[in-house]
């Protein structure tokens, strides 16, 4: 997809701070971070959103939730917790078209109900 700001990240069109890339995922800091750390899992192909996996997009799932590990290792969160969140939709707050999982952690989350 040639307008999407993630698929131009990835390719190295625009800058962004990558702190992992594999075949399948790559990740980079938000440029809105919502905590110490806040970083953004992407698969490398376009998938939009999180109803636009394909029957055969199981590795990608694993290497997202895997590079989640190595990440909160590699950031030092691991031990102490962090927080996964993946929005779907204009009703789920999804800001960028392109299936994408936040990494939260470095500080104790407020609870998201309030």
């Amino acid at each position: 997809m040639t307008d999407c700001i993630f698929c131009k990240i990835i390719a190295g069109e625009i800058p962004g701070d990558i702190v992992y890339r594999n075949d399948l995922v790559c990740a980079f800091r938000d440029i809105n971070p919502v905590a110490p750390t806040h970083v953004l899992i992407v698969p490398t192909r376009h998938i939009a959103d999180n109803n636009g996996w394909a029957d055969d997009d199981g590795p990608t799932a694993a290497a997202i939730f895997t590079a989640v590990r190595e990440i909160a290792e590699q950031e030092g969160i691991a031990e102490n917790g962090y927080r996964l969140i993946a929005n779907t939709g204009p009703h789920g707050r999804q800001e960028v078209p392109h299936l994408h999982v936040h990494l939260i952690g470095g500080q104790r989350m407020q609870h998201p109900m309030g």
